[in-house]
């Protein structure tokens, strides 16, 4: 018989899992609460453009989340930049460029780091050393997830300003936390894999297009081809446990279905809700992740402003900035995405009030803006974008299997060895669809997790 899987959740971790699931010959159900698949990685339409609910970009290291884009037909609606290159502006000064050249990891980045203006001579030649001794540190070491980031990196003679200037520009938007808050763990996690083990390992990509486009949109349609069905505002109100102390259905919108395996794919808040006891977790644990916020902003200018496809902002409240316009639609000017990661102290602030504090940023920043027009700005939020990758949060981060033996869990907050990226997001769900497919007993062609 067919078995038949049910997978809660539409991100990108629940829509790997039943991808992973379908392509194996499982019967797949998905069930999203929400009216569109995506997850966290949406697009919708505000003052007549096509906007991304933030901008999400991933590396060239992201193995996990490029093949999901080659299985749903959506790698050709990214851009990877074929070489490292990112334009560092500062209010004030020149820009600076972190390029990569021909030399191994980390001194593929020594010629950019010694010309790096935001940081004095000295500041510049202490770098090096510490990626050094960043490189060796053991990423399965229990001590790393009991520090901050930040602490360390002081204890290995890097000034404050060379932790917000340099370190802080790859730490914030992976770790949705700055190095003052970051687990040392996932920190060093990011640097290893992104910059210090392989050379093209940082080459940044993003979408060419609106992010529905890129994930929601290919990816239903790659589900349903494999004959999945997918439900959207269908919320699941109750997994129901057999005699045997296994998943035997769900209850959804006031309906009883049967499955033989659950991948239960929400976030880590709405999972603490629907887990049974069985499962052997802690809901008050899944509740200490807590949660990091991101706020975007949405400056359509009359002019081009930003010289750029996409810049890093330093010593400005500005820390990256996206050339949206023409993959929103936008006709004249240019329109310019910029995300704020561990945006606290902006969550339930007004557009007005935030525009008062960043278009004298912008124009601080970007010189061609200081004689043109914002003729637009608008704001997006998500308060609960993220689990806070602070000291501690490994030992809160559950593993794909539960005490119930057809109930896997999947999310960018389980235990990945990531922090909460698009790639964790993936590699989550691809965890989650080999626990389910062995409680099946599918042991054969399991879908395997590039180290």
């Amino acid at each position: 018989m067919t078995p038949r899987v049910a997978v809660i959740g539409g991100g990108l971790a629940g829509m790997a899992a039943g991808l992973a699931c379908a392509d194996r010959g499982a019967a797949v159900t998905l069930f999203e609460a929400r009216a569109r698949l995506g997850g966290a990685t949406w697009s919708t339409e505000l003052q007549g453009l096509r906007v991304d609910n933030g901008q999400h970009v991933f590396l060239r290291c992201c193995s996990e989340y490029l093949s999901f884009l080659d299985r749903v037909g959506a790698r050709e609606r990214t851009v990877i930049q074929p070489r490292l290159a990112i334009p560092v502006l500062a209010p004030g000064a020149r820009t600076s460029w972190l390029r990569r050249v021909g030399l191994p990891a980390p001194l593929h980045l020594a010629p950019s780091l010694a010309g790096y203006a935001p940081l004095s001579l000295l500041e510049r030649l202490r770098l090096v050393p510490a990626a050094q001794r960043l490189k060796s540190l053991r990423l399965d070491d229990p001590a790393l997830d009991r520090t901050t980031f930040a602490d360390w990196l002081r204890a290995h003679g890097q000034s404050q300003r060379a932790i917000a200037a340099f370190w802080d520009l790859v730490t914030r938007p992976t770790v949705n936390l700055p190095a003052s808050e970051a687990s040392l763990a996932l920190a060093a996690k990011v640097f290893q894999t992104g910059l210090l083990q392989e050379p093209s390992a940082a080459d940044v990509g993003y979408a060419a297009v609106p992010l529905e486009h890129v994930h929601g949109e290919p990816a239903q349609q790659a589900l349903e081809k494999q004959g999945a069905v997918v439900h959207k505002r269908a919320r699941v109100q109750r997994i129901e446990l057999g005699p045997d102390g296994e998943v035997s259905a769900l209850h959804v919108n006031g309906q009883r279905l049967e499955f033989d395996a659950v991948v239960l794919a929400a976030p880590h808040e709405d999972a603490a809700k629907l887990l049974p006891e069985a499962a052997g977790l802690d809901a008050s644990a899944l509740g200490k992740l807590g949660s990091s916020p991101i706020l975007n902003l949405h400056a359509v200018w009359d002019r081009k402003v930003l010289p750029h496809a996409f810049a890093a902002g330093v010593n400005s409240p500005l820390e990256w900035l996206f050339d949206r316009s023409q993959a929103s639609g936008l006709e004249r000017g240019q329109y310019l995405a910029v995300s704020l990661s561990a945006a606290d102290r902006w969550v339930g602030v007004s557009s007005e009030a935030l525009r008062k504090v960043f278009e004298p940023a912008f124009r601080a920043l970007l010189p061609a803006a200081r004689e043109a027009t914002l003729e637009r700005f608008f704001t997006t939020c998500e308060p609960t974008a993220t689990f806070r990758g602070a000291p501690g949060s490994r030992a809160l981060r559950p593993r794909a299997e539960t005490g119930v033996r057809n109930l896997a869990l999947a999310g960018a907050w389980t235990d990945t060895g990531w922090p909460a990226t698009m790639e964790g997001a993936v590699r989550s769900g691809v965890s989650a669809a080999r626990a389910a497919l062995v409680a099946l007993g599918r042991t054969r062609d399991l879908p395997e997790i590039a180290a």
